[in-house]
């Protein structure tokens, strides 16, 4: 036992709070090495974070829906702010391990859930054309948008390789320049 100005204090009263100011400091310095911010965003150049969208975002580039529907309007559900911020944070997580463990497939195929969500956005999006379609779906209840409109609005290539010289964005690196320099010398 110690005393700082007078007060007795023991190992853990003083121990306690610099271990939590390590990692409330390391917690802090990973959001930002993330960029996680960027994450908050409904921009499209988000889902580049990890840069295995770029097939994603090419194709979208080339379609009918840019510049009219962005990843955020097909791929996130619309019933609630509520639901649509754990379908974001769910999948986001997903998505950041399978990038940080390396284990990405090479040609990225939507799951089960997100097709429940971007069928409901298409009809959300179309309805008119639903409607005025309707009656002739009979017997097809089951059949997804995508199953007709089979390169809307990425295409029919799914593979990395699909679209190899394609531009598309990338957000800044949050490394800091100290670290960048280092890294560049080895």
């Amino acid at each position: 036992m110690f005393s700082i100005k007078g007060k007795n204090m023991n190992g853990k009263t003083v121990i306690l709070p610099i271990v939590a100011g390590i990692i409330v400091g390391l917690g802090f310095f990973i959001l930002y090495v993330f960029n996680f911010t960027s994450y908050a965003s409904e921009e499209p150049e988000t889902c580049m974070n990890c840069h295995v969208m770029s097939t994603q975002y090419a194709s979208w580039t080339h379609s009918s829906h840019f510049g009219e529907a962005n990843c955020i309007d097909c791929h996130l559900p619309h019933d609630n702010f509520v639901h649509k911020l754990y379908f974001k944070a769910n999948d986001g997580l997903r998505h950041s391990f399978i990038f940080l463990t390396r284990t990405e497939p090479e040609a990225i195929m939507i799951k089960k859930g997100g097709a429940v969500v971007v069928q409901e956005n298409c009809i959300r999006c179309h309805k008119d054309v639903v409607t005025q379609i309707g009656g002739m779906l009979q017997g097809v209840e089951n059949r997804k948008c995508w199953d007709c409109h089979r390169f809307t609005p990425h295409g029919r290539e799914r593979s990395l390789f699909s679209v190899p010289n394609a531009e598309v964005p990338y957000i800044n690196s949050a490394t800091p320049m100290w670290l960048r320099k280092i890294l560049e010398k080895k």
